[in-house]
């Protein structure tokens, strides 16, 4: 079915697009998956999902269908990211479809309707299923860390597990909350007002070796939950086009596993980490599982795929573990790290 409406889709604007999908779900024109196999089902800092495949913050910003993403099939749904107050996010026009390259390039800018708005909606109706809140800074805030504890205290109570969102590219200074001082600080703040739930860290892929050792060992250190790698990416691997603003898709699949390998060298078995980028099959699902994640999300691969993506990738993912003699997700982390 999807395959015969994406050339419609695709003739609309692609944030046009989105909130059509987002208004159907809401009507609950969404499909429902299927049950999934028992070998999925896993783990992660102490919250039990049926399968590792999430969906990333950026597609349900505002805690709208997290019930319809998880009745689609994903394993955990990630909302947000949301800000103190709400915002609009940079000008339009800010989404671009590259699609020879299975590719996204946004500069959204944290666009949402505030934290208040989202925490009343999923008060009101909290979907059964693993659902975390990305939280962010807004864009003209003077204390940045401030607006991440009161993310967090607004969330605490609605989240099963928060993520702070260090890591977009389309807020001017955002990545340097990922300095080791920083970030020190700012894990303090947000885990003094967490009571209990657990917290992640998205980081971006754009980090060297230095980077990457600094951000484990203030993570470990810190006591974080774990860490999301990554966001999207500023580089052009392989890319041709003049717009700004942050990369998902096909080309991010190798620099984000690569940066994924070297976090789970850089943190060994002290964190469970969550591979995001570019994931769009059960293979690249498995393989970012080998290089050490004990969970995957995506987005961008919806877009290109549809619906059915999560179905398919699940399936092939069960198939490759029981393939190479792995009788739980939890086995297979880390394989090749």
């Amino acid at each position: 079915m999807f395959d015969l409406i994406r050339p419609a889709l695709f003739r609309i604007d692609p944030e046009r697009a989105h909130e059509l999908t987002l208004t159907a779900l809401e009507l609950g024109l969404g499909p429902r998956g299927q049950g999934d196999d028992e070998v999925l089902g896993t783990t992660i800092a102490g919250l039990a999902v049926p399968n590792p495949i999430g969906l990333a913050a950026g597609f349900d910003k505002d805690a709208r269908v997290p019930g319809a993403m998880l009745r689609l099939g994903f394993g955990f749904v990630e909302v947000g990211t949301v800000t103190p107050r709400p915002q609009a996010g940079n000008a339009k026009p800010r989404i671009f479809r590259l699609v020879a390259d299975a590719a996204v390039i946004n500069r959204l800018g944290f666009n949402n309707g505030g934290v208040a708005a989202a925490v009343a909606r999923l008060a009101a109706k909290r979907p059964k299923g693993v659902v975390g809140v990305n939280i962010g800074a807004n864009k003209d805030s003077v204390d940045r860390v401030a607006d991440y504890v009161a993310g967090t205290c607004a969330v605490r109570d609605v989240a099963d597990y928060i993520t702070v969102n260090v890591s977009s590219p389309n807020t001017p200074g955002l990545r340097g909350l990922q300095d080791p001082g920083e970030l020190t600080a700012l894990i303090a703040a947000v885990l003094g007002e967490a009571r209990g739930v657990p917290v992640f860290v998205k980081v971006a892929p754009d980090l060297d070796t230095d980077a990457v050792d600094g951000i484990a060992r203030v993570a470990i250190d810190g006591g974080v939950a774990g860490l999301i790698v990554s966001n999207t990416t500023l580089a052009r691997p392989g890319i041709a086009s003049p717009e700004a603003g942050g990369l998902s898709g096909a080309p991010l699949f190798a620099p984000s596993t690569e940066i994924l390998r070297a976090f789970a060298r850089a943190t060994g078995k002290a964190l469970p980490l969550i591979g995001a980028g570019g994931v769009a099959t059960g293979a690249q699902a498995y393989a970012k599982l080998r290089a050490g994640a004990s969970a995957v999300q995506l987005y961008t691969s919806l877009v290109y795929g549809g619906p059915g993506v999560v179905g398919r990738i699940k399936a092939d993912l069960a198939d490759l573990l029981r393939r190479d003699g792995f009788a739980a997700v939890g086995d297979a982390v880390g394989a090749d790290a």
